[in-house]
C-alpha cells in the first residue's frame, strides 16, 4: 500500500484494489465518451481531459471514491443525432447553472418529493432505448465486425464478468484502430472556446430530461449510496452544488456535460476501491489516454461502437427496470423515445401525481 498526502488531511492510500476499482467506474464512461467524440465535433482528447481534472478534483474535495460521469441524456440525444453539438453543451452550461442555483439554495432536498422514483427510473429507459436504436444502426454498418463484437461480449458475459464486457468490446475497438494507424503519437489536448450557443426548445427539453435523471441518480442516490457504502455524509444539495460548479467550468472549454451517479461508486465499490486513491489512479489514465486518443478515434470502427452502445444501454436499461412500478417506467421510456425526454418527464410528473391521488 502506497500513501499519497495532499494537504487538508486529504491522504490517498493506493492499493492494488484502488486501481482495479478505478475501472469500475470507466465501464460506461469510456463508451459513451468515444461515441460522443467520433459522432459529434467535440474532440476525444479534451473530453477525456475534462474527467481526468474532476476525477481527481472532487476526490480531493470529497476524500471519497466519488463518480464523475457523463451525462447520459444529453450524451444519449446527441449520439442519436437529436441535439446538435452547440445544443448538447448550451443544455450542459443551462443544467450547471441549474444545479448550482438549486444546490447553493438547498432547493432540491425540497423538490424531490416532487419526482416520483419510477418517472426517473422511466428517463432511464428512455436513454437506453436510444442507445440501443443508435447502436443498431452503427453494427449494420459492417455486420461482420458488429458480429465479432457481439461473440466477445458474449464470452465476457459467459465468463461472469458481465460489468466489463463494455470496456472489453471498447478495448477490441482500440485495437482494430490501431492496427489502422499504427501506434498513436502523442499529443497535448487543446482547450478551445469553439461552440455557439444554440438555445433552442430542443435544448431545454433535454436539460429538462437530462435534471430529472441528475436529480434521481446523481444527486440523491448517489448521496445514499455514499452513506451505505462508506458511512459519508455528503448531502444531495451538496453532490448539485459541484455538478453545477463542474460544468460551468468545463463544458464552455470543450468538455462535455458531467455529473456524478451512482452507478459510478457502485461500481468503483464493486471493484474494489475504498477511497479516493481510485479517482487519482482514473484521472492519471483519463489524462493518458488524452494524450494519446486522437488519431486512435478517428479510425475507431462504428460498427463496435453500435455493440458497445448496446452494451451500455442494456445496463442503464436493467437500472431503469429496477422498480416496483416497472411498468410506469415503461412508459415513460417509450414516450421518451417516440417524442423526447423532456416530454416524457412532463407528463410522467403529471401521470404520477394524478395516479397517487386517486
Amino acid at each position: 500500500m502506497t500513501e499519497v498526502a495532499l494537504g487538508n488531511d486529504t491522504r490517498f492510500e493506493l492499493t492494488v484494489s484502488d486501481v482495479t476499482g478505478a475501472v469500475g467506474d470507466s465501464i460506461t464512461v469510456l463508451p459513451i465518451v468515444v461515441a460522443v467524440a467520433a459522432l459529434t465535433d467535440l474532440h476525444l482528447p479534451t473530453l477525456l481531459l475534462g474527467f481526468a481534472v474532476f476525477q481527481i478534483v472532487w476526490g480531493v474535495h470529497y476524500d471519497l471514491p466519488i463518480s464523475v460521469e457523463p451525462m447520459k441524456a444529453l450524451a444519449a440525444l446527441v449520439i442519436a443525432g437529436s441535439l446538435t453539438t452547440g445544443e448538447f453543451v448550451t443544455a450542459g452550461a443551462v443544467a450547471g447553472v441549474v444545479l448550482l442555483a438549486v444546490g447553493r439554495t438547498g432547493t432540491l432536498s425540497r423538490i424531490t418529493p416532487y419526482v416520483g422514483e419510477p418517472v426517473v427510473r422511466g428517463i432511464q429507459v428512455a436513454v437506453a432505448l436510444m442507445l440501443a436504436r443508435t447502436g443498431v444502426e452503427l453494427g449494420a454498418g459492417n455486420p461482420t465486425v458488429a458480429l465479432v463484437a457481439v461473440l466477445i461480449t458474449g464470452v465476457v458475459v459467459a465468463l461472469g464478468y458481465r460489468r466489463a464486457s463494455a470496456l472489453v468490446v471498447l478495448a477490441f475497438g482500440v485495437v482494430l484502430a490501431e492496427l489502422s494507424v499504427g501506434v498513436p503519437s502523442p499529443r497535448l489536448p487543446q482547450l478551445a472556446l469553439g461552440f455557439s450557443p444554440a438555445l433552442t426548445e430542443t435544448t431545454l427539453s433535454a436539460t429538462l430530461g437530462q435534471l430529472a435523471m441528475t436529480v434521481g441518480n446523481a444527486a440523491v442516490a448517489t448521496s445514499l449510496l455514499l452513506a451505505d457504502l462508506f458511512d459519508a455524509d455528503v448531502a444531495p444539495d451538496e453532490l448539485a452544488t459541484s455538478m453545477g460548479v463542474m460544468n460551468l467550468l468545463a463544458v464552455p472549454f470543450g468538455a462535455m456535460p458531467m455529473c456524478h451517479g451512482s452507478g459510478g461508486v457502485a461500481g468503483k465499490y464493486a471493484f474494489g476501491a475504498r477511497n479516493a486513491g481510485a479517482n487519482l489512479v482514473l484521472g492519471i489514465m483519463y489524462a493518458l489516454a488524452a494524450i494519446f486518443a486522437a488519431s486512435v478515434v478517428a479510425a475507431f470502427p462504428l460498427s463496435v461502437l453500435g455493440v458497445v452502445l448496446v452494451v451500455v444501454a442494456f445496463s442503464l436499461g436493467r437500472s431503469g427496470l429496477d422498480t416496483e412500478d416497472r411498468w410506469f417506467a415503461v412508459g415513460v421510456g417509450l414516450l421518451g423515445l417516440l417524442t423526447n425526454v423532456g416530454i416524457a418527464f412532463v407528463v410522467g410528473v403529471g401521470a404520477w401525481w394524478v395516479r397517487n391521488k386517486l
